[in-house]
Formats: C-alpha cells, structure tokens, sequence
C-alpha cells in the first residue's frame, strides 16, 4: 500500500528519536501511550530466561500494537505508528535503564573496559499490518574509575537510558570501539527505519 503523505504517528516520548526521525526528513506527531486513562505503558519487565533480542522484538512490537490502538479509540486520524525499543546486553543478561544512581554506577562499572551489545528494535503498524526490524551494535567500553563514573552519574546524564549511558552525550569520551549503527545505540537505527518506512510506502529525505 502507498501513502499520498509522510506523516506518522511516533510512539515514543524519547526526544533522541523525534531528533532522529527529523534528521531524515519524516514528518510525524508524537503518540504518548500513557495519555490514554484506561490503558497503562507497555509492561517492559522481561520474562523469565527471555533472549535480550526476542525481548527487544517483543516490546518493539507491544509498543506499535499499543499505538495502533490508542489511535483508534482517541479516533485520530489513520497514519502509521512507528514505535522502538533499546536495551543493552552483555554475558547474555538484559541491562535495561538504572533505577537509581547506585544502580547507574553499578551498570557503568560493569560495562567499563569491555565490550557490550546495543539492541534497537523498530517496528511499525498500520491496520492489521506490523513489520518489525533490528539493529545489532557492539560497543567497547575504556577502563572507567570509581571517581569518572561517580561524576558521570552525577552529570544526569543516566536518568531513563539503556545501559545508563548516552553515547550522543558525555558519554562518547568513554567509547573505544563502536561496530554497528550509532543512531542505533542512540535509540532509532535510520537505515533500518527507512527501510521500514519504504516498504510502507511512505518516502523518506
């Protein structure tokens, strides 16, 4: 199916991916899921022995279902829900977004002098239609003191991110190797993204 237009609905409140979506030349409104009373945000606790990259997939696929919905019971009007989902993985566990600083500093001296992967889930859908696409990323940490992480938690920096790190931010000074998509480990991967896009139809830059 092709669209006569480029809007989409982006359900998401990240601003790193609306600053990503602009970057490629798509237009789209933001669709927060939590502004609907009768439905919460999607559960982002994983299942017991859950793969990290099935996990990813599935809350990428939640999210975009999610929207789809609200957009029909707020009856908006019908455009395409993009939704995405990152997490960081390492020894096989799932390393999601510090509760806290002392969890923040904990997940930063974990992931100091060592090599982790970034997982970015993005999906799409419209009508009964969901495509889904991942974005694989290996990122090498350099070895991180007590005192350079304490003063990296305290920059704010932390709050709300995957891994407890923003690799747009402070946080690059930190990164010896990056082997993937790095608009992917910010939180939207664009190749993958267009290419979801396009087979929606819907042009892209």
């Amino acid at each position: 199916m092709s669209f006569p237009y480029r809007t989409i609905y982006l359900a998401s409140a990240s601003p790193r991916r609306r600053e990503l979506l602009k970057q490629i030349g798509v237009r789209f409104e933001v669709l927060l899921l939590r502004a609907q009373p009768t439905r919460s945000e999607v559960d982002e606790t994983p299942n017991p022995g859950e793969d990290p990259r099935e996990y990813v997939l599935r809350l990428a696929r939640a999210k975009a279902e999610a929207g789809a919905l609200a957009c029909l019971s707020r009856h908006l009007p019908a455009y395409p829900v993009l939704a995405a989902d990152t997490t960081v993985t390492m020894d096989g566990d799932i390393i999601g977004k510090p509760a806290n600083r002392t969890e923040a500093e904990a997940t930063l001296a974990r992931l100091a002098g060592r090599r982790h992967e970034v997982l970015t889930a993005v999906a799409m859908a419209f009508d009964e239609r969901l495509e889904v696409k991942l974005s694989v990323s290996s990122v090498e940490f350099a070895p991180l003191d007590a005192n350079t992480i304490k003063r990296y938690v305290a920059s704010g920096e932390t709050h709300d991110k995957a891994g407890a790190y923003a690799i747009q931010g402070r946080a690059a000074a930190f990164i010896i190797r990056l082997e993937g998509s790095y608009s992917g480990v910010m939180g939207l991967p664009l190749c993958e993204t267009t290419q979801l896009l396009q087979t929606f139809g819907i042009e892209v830059l």
